[in-house]
């Protein structure tokens, strides 16, 4: 069996950094591939346009504002691809806008947090389950 992984898909370099200190901080050691937007983090899942296929990560961390295609686009591709329309899927973003968590909500996301990350409030935006125990049994690190 595969060992649990990470895909990050992020464009700002200070918040990779938050999201690598706060694994750091909860003891969670699992490979972290990043992808700077939704076009190139498609590009790692599906091996396209030059990019070495990535392994299924068990959960991704997905912003939602960023350049080429946003975090809703790439959701959406996912949603509709049978090969990872199952992906366990954490949308991190500054927006609190009420339309981005309906139209997450309605994507099946696993939980949406407020940046910063803090797996604190993981499961916050109306998703009505602890997001962070959900988050390590999607890694395998029950605590």
């Amino acid at each position: 069996m595969q060992s649990a992984s990470i895909l990050l898909v992020e464009d700002d370099q200070m918040d990779v950094m938050n999201v690598q200190r706060e694994l750091r901080r909860q003891n969670i050691d699992v490979p972290l591939v990043q992808a700077r937007n939704g076009r190139e983090a498609l590009n790692l899942l599906r091996g396209e346009n030059g990019e070495t296929k990535i392994a299924r990560p068990n959960v991704v961390l997905l912003d939602i504002n960023m350049p080429r295609m946003n975090g809703l686009e790439l959701l959406e591709l996912l949603r509709a691809d049978p090969e990872f329309n199952d992906l366990n899927v954490f949308i991190t973003t500054t927006s609190d806008l009420e339309n981005d968590r309906l139209k997450a909500r309605n994507l099946a996301v696993s939980g949406y947090v407020i940046k910063p990350l803090s797996f604190e409030k993981f499961g916050e935006g109306g998703t009505n389950i602890d997001g962070f125990s959900l988050f390590l049994d999607l890694l395998q690190l029950k605590q």
